[in-house]
């Protein structure tokens, strides 16, 4: 057994043995280093073959925690025990969601990553070991902020090819996309600062509005044309906005793209109020047809766009890599780094970088995009075939989400807990809005369907039939009106 997955077992025990409770706070990794008498590599791969498992989270400036419900894991998931009352906090359901996708037995509707059997993980892997063999001690120095070279080098040259001018010292790389966003709503933001969001809203944004005690605007947004400009611009009028975070391809959940006109605008508008944008990016790699959309960062011309993205959602999630372009306000971001998680793992990064200077990483995203395509046209008609009358599917061109929208005032919340009984997750319309707007839809994955799983969406379809029919069986000691 390797070092790391020594430490990995070790404190996966601790966990189980309450020695470190939910919520508390592990050891720093320079702290662990002094426990275990390893290197601060090992570390951190032990930490974050823990979070990908779901035992530990990462919290920015913080450190790392034992998960609120890392006791599940250790046990086939105990759907009796979750509740939902009026009161439930919203980042205890997105997670109780969440985690329920990641069990074995559950068909994964609900889950916001594709299927990693889509990703080359051997070629990864390759990569990762070749690395590890040649690394030195001194390479963790090169890997700190703003990142390993080659990478950012790597990836300024893939925005050339789009024609969007970014400089490799205006790229900051990140543990995921989620530490570019947050790191970027940080630099740009005080407590008590108003920030526009989508409505409704990838629930990261939700998150850490809340966590970093900010208003929230949220400005319509719709399957087909995306944000509402002419609302957007009312808020930017009415309120002292300091930016607006939201997705310009592949929307989650509605799964829209603005148009080439409709960015063009959306920045001009933002430029014209002096407000940043924060363009969630994780999706553009997924497009279907000839054309890769161009992101919004390409119209900026007043340096007024983060651009963040990482390689969760097309190549590979384990390896937690994102970046943002954030142009002049790199430095901050920078520093706001080393004072939280310090650096991304630097294995990860150069074998990111080594395998991302072959053909074989655009030779991938073809091949992806073929799948993706083909998954769901094929889920899309298994819906079509089974869901009631009603029910309506928005559909989009890329990507692997549907947001589909349940008639006859259906509570989504009440489908997911009876699907869960089934062994069927989806992701209800409460994970996307702090309001009840979306309480009868919900997002399907589609990235996972295999053609046994259209008994699974037949099931769906019945329960949703029954919950038309009747008042819903709630699961024992949820509320109703939850």
């Amino acid at each position: 057994m390797a070092k790391y997955e020594q430490l990995v077992a070790q404190i996966r025990q601790q966990i189980e043995s309450e020695i470190w409770l939910p919520g508390e706070k592990l050891p720093s990794l320079r702290e662990q280093v002094g426990l275990s008498g390893v290197s601060l590599m090992t570390v951190m791969h032990a930490y974050q073959v823990l979070e990908s498992q779901g035992w530990i989270q990462s919290r920015p400036q913080s450190g790392y925690y034992v998960a609120p419900r890392a006791e599940f894991l250790s046990q086939p998931v105990s759907h009796q025990k979750l509740q939902l009352a009026e009161s439930v906090d919203i980042n205890a359901f997105i997670f109780d969601v969440l985690q329920a996708s990641r069990d074995p037995h559950i068909i994964p509707f609900g889950s916001a990553f594709p299927d990693p059997e889509l990703f080359p993980q051997r070629q990864l892997m390759r990569a990762l070991t070749t690395v590890s063999h040649s690394m030195k001690a001194v390479d963790a120095l090169h890997n700190l902020p703003p990142g390993n070279e080659a990478l950012r080098k790597t990836l300024a040259q893939r925005y050339a090819l789009q024609g969007v001018q970014v400089t490799p010292d205006e790229i900051v790389i990140t543990n995921g996309a989620m530490e570019a966003l947050n790191l970027s709503l940080q630099a740009l933001t005080e407590p008590g600062d108003w920030v526009a969001i989508e409505n409704p809203s990838f629930y990261g944004a939700l998150q850490a509005i809340e966590r970093l005690k900010l208003k929230s605007v949220a400005i319509a947004t719709d399957p087909q044309n995306g944000i509402d400009l002419d609302e957007l611009s009312r808020a930017l009028q009415r309120w002292p906005i300091k930016a607006l975070w939201m997705m310009s391809n592949q929307q989650n959940p509605v799964g829209c793209t603005l148009s080439k006109a409709r960015k063009q605008q959306l920045v001009a508008l933002l430029a014209q109020h002096n407000v940043a944008l924060i363009e969630d990016d994780v999706y553009s790699e997924l497009y279907f047809g000839a054309e890769k959309p161009l992101p919004a960062k390409a119209f900026d011309r007043d340096d007024n766009v983060l651009h963040c993205s990482s390689f969760s959602k097309n190549l590979v999630a384990g390896f937690r890599v994102g970046w943002v372009a954030a142009g002049k306000h790199a430095q901050r971001i920078q520093r706001l780094q080393l004072m939280s998680t310090l650096s991304t793992s630097a294995p990860m990064q150069q074998a990111l970088a080594t395998y991302l200077g072959t053909r074989s990483y655009d030779l991938h995203l073809r091949r992806l995009r073929q799948v993706l395509e083909q998954r769901k046209n094929l889920a899309l008609l298994s819906l079509k075939r089974h869901l009631p009358d009603g029910a309506r599917i928005n559909e989009s061109r890329g990507g692997y989400f549907l947001w589909i929208e349940l008639p006859g005032g259906v509570n989504t919340t009440q489908l997911y807990y009876r699907a869960l009984e089934q062994n069927i997750s989806i992701a209800p319309g409460k994970m996307f809005s702090s309001s009840e707007q979306y309480a009868n839809y919900f997002r399907f994955n589609t990235a996972w369907w295999q053609e046994p799983h259209d008994a699974a969406v037949a099931t769906l379809g019945r329960l949703i039939v029954e919950l038309i029919a009747g008042p819903a069986a709630l699961p024992p000691g949820t509320r109703a009106g939850g």
